[in-house]
């Protein structure tokens, strides 16, 4: 088998300096946070008006509903345009979601407010993950890069939710709807100053391809299939987890704790990665994070106390945390230069469209049989799916980047 992008070095050596990828993980961090607060605070205020277990799940499958559609436009966008045009879209688009929440918090609009903070996230990470996959020297560079840049919605997955929580007990829905609208503005003053890549040269009379196209090659298909059962498993966390804890009397901010501490791990796991990244290997990395997933799945539900959801919680943080970055190093390498925007694009698109329809099944099938059946079924499927992600490990020849340092 041949790689997508064997052979394909970037078209321009550009190395992101320190400074301007921590400002890079800085805005994302601001601009991830507005929707990660939104999906603690929305189904929370939906519970309260008496909604049902159900209704948040439709709730909360809005937030990936829009980016299935904006994913490959967006994608192709930032092939086309850079960087700048896309995130300011971005930012306009979640500022004017969680605006809207404060203006008319009513369950209608909190739909609304889904779509556009869901979308507004979707669009800003394609465009911030391709740039940063472009600045990359090597493959070791790549993971490492990745990895920092990885700390961005895992600490915004912190922030967000425990922020949220605090705020609304201490201050009520419409502030805390106010506060996670100003946090985008925040996005912007931090990458405005971004420099831009040059455009990547496309070959003449190379007639670009469709993105059905990319799932051709065998190693796509299993990096997406992997990649969509990891998807899964955040889907449920966050939707169990506030139900669970509305069930058992827990408050807002014991729940944003709970949440919050699966982040906060995530954070510790992807700092200590950029550390070890030229001894790491992807497939070693998500099989293992696989197998110990479907293990916490299976003692989750047994945990009743709000300190032992949080110490399950954390030990999925460490595990789920340690595999974007292997899973968008691997992508990265199988995919043509010309064509990451979109590759990213597809990724996105198709872990959303699951996270679209996953979020009301839990729904559907937790009021049936229960939250515990619907992780341990989830569990049960990571674990079968961890023999393809053993098998992403590329052939010797399979090599989408030098590892030298220095690009080709």
């Amino acid at each position: 088998m041949t790689a997508p992008g064997a052979g394909h070095a970037p078209a321009t050596p550009v190395t992101l300096g320190g400074v301007a990828l921590g400002r890079l993980i800085a805005g994302h961090i601001c601009l991830h946070a507005c929707m990660a607060g939104m999906r603690l605070a929305s189904p929370l205020m939906a519970l309260r008006e008496g909604y049902s277990a159900l209704a948040v799940g439709v709730l909360l499958s809005l937030f990936a509903l829009t980016q299935v559609f904006l994913a490959l436009p967006a994608g192709r966008y930032a092939d086309r345009h850079g960087f700048r045009r896309p995130v300011g879209f971005a930012v306009l688009m979640a500022a004017c979601g969680a605006g809207l929440a404060f203006a008319f918090p009513v369950f209608g609009v909190l739909c609304l407010s889904a779509l556009m903070t869901g979308g507004a996230t979707g669009v800003a990470s394609i465009t911030l993950q391709r740039h940063v996959g472009r600045s990359a020297q090597s493959n070791t560079e790549l993971k490492s890069m990745f990895s920092w840049l990885s700390i961005g919605p895992a600490m915004a997955n912190f922030v967000g939710p425990l922020a949220a929580g605090l705020l609304i007990d201490q201050a009520g829905f419409r502030v805390t709807f106010l506060c996670l609208a100003g946090l985008p503005m925040l996005t912007w003053l931090w990458v405005r100053h971004t420099r831009e890549l040059p455009p990547v040269p496309v070959k003449p009379g190379v007639v670009k391809g469709k993105a059905w196209d990319l799932m051709r090659e065998p190693m796509m298909r299993r990096l997406m299939l992997v990649n969509w059962l990891l998807s899964s498993c955040w889907d449920v966390h966050t939707f169990v987890v506030p139900v669970l804890g509305h069930e058992r009397g827990l408050s807002a901010s014991s729940i944003g704790a709970i949440l919050g501490g699966f982040a906060l791990a995530a954070v510790a796991v992807r700092v200590a990665l950029p550390l070890l990244a030229a001894h790491l290997r992807e497939w070693v990395v998500v099989t293992t994070a696989m197998a110990c997933t479907a293990l916490l799945f299976a003692v989750y539900p047994f945990m009743h106390s709000a300190w032992a959801m949080a110490v399950c919680s954390a030990l999925l943080g460490l595990s789920l945390g340690s595999v974007q970055p292997m899973i968008m190093s691997t992508l990265h390498q199988i995919t043509p230069e010309e064509r990451h925007g979109e590759a990213l694009g597809f990724r996105l698109m198709a872990i959303n469209a699951s996270s679209v329809l996953m979020p009301m099944l839990f729904g559907s099938a937790g009021a049936v049989v229960g939250v515990s059946v619907v992780f341990w079924t989830v569990g049960a499927a990571v674990a079968v799916g961890s023999r393809s992600a053993w098998r992403l490990r590329p052939p010797h020849a399979v090599v989408g980047r030098p590892h030298d340092g220095h690009k080709s």
